[in-house]
């Protein structure tokens, strides 16, 4: 590894910039043991600024990452020297972003004052349109405010209710910043519910046995400066006292095996997991709304990428109490998701799925006594990651409400 640091003093690497012109995504196949645990050193190099979209796992998955165009050389003379094979999945990142930004200004251009589902949003808009659902829908849909974000920005939950004191679902996106297909997909989700009311008989009949909580933007001080800065941005955007680098995983920062494998406890890290649990006013508003309502069956979260259907745990990679239910659901909903595009999910606990992670919001859900607790991650495998094009929001969306409604249901249908 003091190779690394050699040939990145020769190049005079430079970092702290926010554009990504000759960034590249490389796909690396590492091949043993030794591989992996070169591949886990070379994450730690935090002046290289790598940023793992998939990070080694010891079951030897490919391994994606976004490397700065003035670390490329290095990292490709370390692989090369370890024997690592790797292949570039993205050739320039800057060129995705300039793609996704034109077409984001000429879907704008073609709404004629409609809401567009079929293009990325701003914060702004997200929120103009929830509005627009509720006024449209008053009596089914609410909004509810259950905090305000660590720059005092309002975190509104759409309330689908036919009224009266029912079980409920809940239900998130965008917890993590850039993953953008989610904040859209869960909009796309609002305003189908809404509209299809009395007219959709799976959705008309879940609604009058069960209220469902939305929240499609949990972190929004992420997304806007996603929007804003820096596109590649993932955690929060807390600040701390003596601490330089700024924000926390939100998905790091849960009380489920808090601080464990797979959450880093440096501050600079993309999955840092904060000082406490809950540290994090928009994970503590949720607990907290969670845990003042004191009737939610099921807990889903929307993540992207990778195409799986994950349950608990993460945090510890021994089976639930309820393995094998929970894998039934799941399963099924899988089947639901690749029905209509073909688009295949890969299902199963966090730990086996992916990798040990702690601090997860569904390990919490789960353990707090929400039984049906599962994470979907998004389109697509890797080829554009966590730039989807926006043409890819309608058919996500869409397979994506499938899954879901094959757990609602079976939610609907197995009250505990």
């Amino acid at each position: 590894m003091r190779l690394i640091l050699v040939l990145s003093a020769l190049l005079g690497l430079v970092y702290c910039r926010e554009t990504f012109v000759g960034d590249q995504v490389l796909e690396v196949t590492p091949k043993n043991e030794d591989q992996i645990k070169n591949l886990l050193e070379l994450e730690a190099e935090e002046h290289l600024e790598l940023d793992f979209w998939k990070s080694p796992t010891t079951s030897g998955q490919t391994v994606h990452v976004r490397v700065p165009f003035v670390s490329l050389q290095a990292v490709k003379v370390f692989l090369e020297l370890q024997g690592i094979d790797y292949s570039i999945m993205i050739e320039d990142v800057q060129a995705l972003l300039d793609e996704e930004k034109e077409e984001m200004l000429l879907n704008q251009r073609e709404r004629n004052g409609n809401f567009n589902f079929e293009t990325y949003h701003t914060l702004d808009e997200i929120y103009q349109e929830m509005d627009h659902i509720v006024a449209e829908h008053p009596g089914l849909v609410s909004k509810v405010n259950i905090g305000h974000s660590f720059e005092k920005r309002p975190m509104n939950v759409l309330k689908f209710s036919t009224g009266g004191n029912k079980p409920a679902i809940w239900l998130d996106a965008g917890i993590h910043a850039r993953e953008w297909v989610t904040q859209a997909t869960a909009l796309w989700t609002a305003n189908k519910i809404a509209t299809e009311y009395g007219k959709d008989a799976f959705i008309t009949s879940l609604l009058d046995q069960m209220d469902l909580f939305l929240l499609p933007v949990t972190n929004p001080d992420g997304y806007v400066f996603s929007h804003t800065t820096n596109r590649m941005w993932r955690k929060t955007r807390s600040k701390a006292a003596g601490r330089a680098c700024v924000g926390v995983d939100p998905n790091r920062n849960w009380d489920a095996g808090f601080a464990g494998p797979g959450a880093s406890n440096k501050p600079c890290s993309d999955s840092y997991h904060g000082p406490s649990p809950n540290s994090e006013v928009e994970v503590k508003s949720i607990v907290d709304f969670i845990k003042s309502h004191g009737n939610f069956k099921a807990f889903i979260t929307i993540h992207s990428y990778s195409q799986l259907l994950m349950f608990p745990y993460g945090y510890k990679c021994s089976k639930s109490d309820t393995f094998d239910e929970l894998n039934q659901v799941a399963q099924q909903a899988a089947k639901a998701v690749e029905s209509l595009y073909g688009t295949k999910y890969r299902v199963g606990p966090i730990c086996t799925v992916i990798y040990q992670a702690s601090g997860g919001s569904i390990d919490w859900a789960y353990d707090y006594g929400i039984k049906y607790s599962f994470a979907f991650e998004l389109r697509d495998t890797g080829r554009y990651g966590f730039l989807l094009p926006a043409k890819q929001i309608l058919p996500t969306a869409q397979e994506t409400w499938l899954g879901l409604q094959s757990i609602m249901e079976y939610v609907r249908d197995h009250p505990y």
